[in-house]
């Protein structure tokens, strides 16, 4: 709900006043340049053919980009915006955007607002400073930005200052993509165009275009400011580097789905009204499990929109938590032995008419539909499950996948025992109620019963269907959703076009049959990624290796099946990544890793050096000085077994954590001889984290053990149960 006034916050102190509310729907979008705007603001000949360029792929020409570029400079004027830029997305993890103000000098010191087509078409940022992968040397400073038709222009305030953002594709002077959005919108069309053909193979003629649809569930935490800005490890990496876990966790699971504290709930009230402002859709919103853990999801929209949007809700968590003395914590793992958070990833198909083609129907055809789109995801996952699992490496990922509170790194696909069932009697040839072998029914007396929950989700799984679309629960909570889409819609399209062809090669006048045959011996192909037990159980891992599945389970050995044969043939072969986009990404997300551990051994070992070892220390003196002073009072025949213990446990700790500290530098040290990428982030994996863990422990024994007075850090007791 949209308040007529804003109430004011100070500090933790909120003034709650009967105020007069204005539905969501008569401010839903007010701050985007969406289809009711333009088709109000544009002439209706520039409309039809911007709605062509955006529904069609086709180009639009200068003198219609001139008409929308003035009609969009008029519609941000009015919300108050002095500058405009293009709004894109680096391989950085974040978005970036140049302002540039709408003035133009006209000669005796006046100036006027101006904004061309071709300023709305085209902008030319410093590439250089942006990572490339080797694509652009730092003397090549040129790049550009392209505009986006297919994703609205918004309006972003910062303060009192107003800027009309452009989401634009970010390519290089020789046409490299070097952003997320680019290989996205590619896999977009890929998909498109194998769906489509699907869809004619199978006898549906009036469909033009398919769309991937994404529905990111954001996970995240919320601290004190206060206790933020203490915590260099978090200003700095995101993660606590050191800290024990607290004597109340989520043991007692009275978190999930528990009542919403006041502050929190006037947070995510200013949260919500800043996206429904942007028109997007946040659905829904809780606690998670953790304490001051929360989610929010939206309601599912076509991908490229979804990605843009998702950027958007980070963005906006962290901007408003500013406003509510809180900081947004999006790190998959920010505190140690505590739930971690992640990004389930919905994703599902749909027609141009509004069908979704992953729902399971009510009608033979459909049923055929549903089962073909099924088993070539399925089949998608099976062929190029290192791939997928490679698009959510991550340095932060690593520290959640597979400890029993997010998926494994072994890629399965959960059906529920119904869907599973009703692909072993295809690969059986023993369908349900048929009544004519010769015609095949597939089963489909049973698949109208198959409901959208009608069994349980399966929350171990990676890659679990749930009714009408497929969720991918590995997806990091701070990664852009863009490059595990990307990869999801590339490997689905490979696998259509696999299966149109097998049907096709049948080449039996009754379509059914041939989908019946076909689906059958691509079922027995791929039933060794099916798995509906419990993921997290060292049995599934054991049975997983019989079943030849990969286990990369850290991301400098997952990201090299970015450059295998394999992968190069699978987006070279779609358009979707060049062989040298494709390496600059492995190299980017490579480099990405290794800064990402380099930053946290400097702040861990900035805080024990400076911050750790001197409150010990001086914890220390004032025990000796207590064990002395008692002494004199009451003799030398005294004895102080409690507290001399107590004083070797913090000398013995000082100097473990004295001594780790020393151990990982020199580790460090060796790692910079290490020229090859691939071996140095393999040496930090598994010589430098476990050290970092060792270290760790020492540090939170000392934690246990130093009066509070002294301990320098916030403790995760007081930073996860926010008042």
């Amino acid at each position: 709900m949209k308040k007529t006034k804003q109430t004011t916050a100070a500090e933790r102190q909120y003034l709650v006043e009967k105020e007069k509310f204005v539905p969501v729907s008569q401010y839903f979008g007010e701050d985007t340049f969406n289809y009711k705007t333009m088709k109000e603001r544009l002439p209706k000949e520039a409309f039809k053919k911007l709605m062509e360029a955006i529904n069609e792929d086709k180009r639009l020409d200068a003198r219609t980009a001139d008409v929308v570029a003035e009609a969009m400079k008029k519609w941000a004027l009015e919300k108050g915006a002095t500058h405009f830029a293009h709004w894109f997305q680096p391989m950085t993890g974040f978005t970036a955007e140049k302002h540039d103000a709408f003035i133009d000098p006209v000669g005796n010191g006046q100036v006027m607002e101006k904004f061309s087509g071709k300023q709305l078409v085209q902008g030319e940022p410093d590439a250089s400073s942006f990572p490339s992968g080797g694509i652009r040397a730092t003397f090549e400073a040129r790049g550009y930005t392209a505009w986006d038709m297919s994703s609205p222009a918004f309006i972003k305030r910062i303060g009192i200052s107003t800027t009309l953002c452009i989401p634009t594709a970010f390519i290089s002077y020789t046409g490299e993509a070097l952003d997320k959005k680019t290989s996205l919108l590619r896999s977009i069309r890929a998909l498109s165009g194998s769906a489509v053909n699907m869809l004619k193979l199978l006898g549906v003629k009036n469909v033009r275009k398919v769309y991937s649809t994404l529905g990111p569930e954001q996970e995240y935490f919320l601290i004190d400011m206060d206790y933020f800005f203490k915590r260099p490890d978090l200003v700095l990496g995101g993660r606590t580097v050191v800290g024990a876990p607290p004597p109340k966790g989520q043991e007692l699971e009275d978190q999930y789905f528990g009542s919403i504290k006041e502050r929190i709930s006037s947070y995510m009230h200013d949260v919500e009204e800043e996206l429904f402002k942007l028109g997007i859709p946040a659905k829904t919103r809780h606690n998670e499990v953790a304490p001051s853990q929360y989610e929010i999801a939206p309601v599912y929209e076509e991908a490229n929109i979804a990605v843009d949007h998702n950027q958007m809700v980070m963005d906006t968590l962290k901007s408003v938590a500013k406003k509510h003395r809180l900081a947004a914590l999006l790190h998959e793992k920010p505190f140690a032995k505590i739930n971690g958070s992640g990004k389930h990833l919905n994703w599902s198909l749909c027609d141009d008419k509004g069908n979704n083609l992953l729902n399971p129907g009510k009608t033979p055809h459909d049923n055929i539909q549903f089962l073909v789109f099924l088993v070539a995801t399925v089949r998608a996952v099976y062929k190029h499950a290192d791939i997928l699992r490679a698009s959510v490496a991550s340095y932060g990922n690593d520290h959640r996948l597979g400890a029993n509170e997010a998926p494994p790194a072994i890629i399965s696909v959960f059906l529920g025992d119904q869907l599973t069932q009703i692909l072993e009697n295809i690969e059986k040839g023993t369908v349900v109620k048929a009544t004519n072998a010769e015609i095949i029914d597939l089963g489909i007396s049973s698949l109208p019963v198959v409901s959208k929950d009608n069994t349980d989700r399966n929350r171990t799984s990676p890659f679990a269907f749930t009714g009408n679309k497929f969720e991918f629960r590995a997806v990091g909570s701070s990664q852009s959703i863009s490059f595990p889409a990307t990869v999801i819609n590339a490997i689905v399209a490979e696998s259509l076009d696999y299966l149109a062809e097998k049907i096709k090669a049948k080449n039996l006048s009754n379509i059914n049959q041939a989908v019946f045959e076909v689906l059958r011996d691509e079922i027995k192909n791929i039933k060794p990624v099916l798995f509906n037990g419990d993921n997290y159980s060292k049995e599934w891992e054991l049975e997983a290796g019989r079943r030849g599945l990969p286990n990369e389970k850290t991301t400098p050995s997952a990201l090299k099946a970015l450059i295998t044969k394999k992968s190069l043939d699978l987006f070279e072969n779609y358009k979707v990544l060049s062989g040298v986009e494709l390496k600059s990404r492995y190299l980017i997300h490579l480099e990405r890793y290794i800064k990402d551990l380099e930053i946290e051994v400097k702040c861990l070992n900035a805080i024990c050096t400076s911050q750790i070892i001197p409150a010990a220390v001086t914890y220390q003196k004032r025990l000796a000085k207590a064990i002395n002073l008692t002494q004199e009072a009451l003799g030398s025949a005294a004895a102080f077994p409690a507290q001399r213990e107590v004083l070797k446990k913090v000398l013995d700790l000082v100097n473990s954590v004295y001594g780790a500290a020393k151990d990982i530098q020199a580790k460090m040290e060796a790692s910079c001889g290490l020229h090859d990428e691939q071996k140095k982030a393999e040496m930090l994996s598994s010589k430098v984290k476990p050290k970092m863990e060792e270290l760790r422990e020492y540090v939170d024994a000392l934690e246990n053990l130093v009066d509070d007075e002294i301990w320098p850090l916030p403790k995760f007791w007081e930073m996860l149960f926010i008042s």
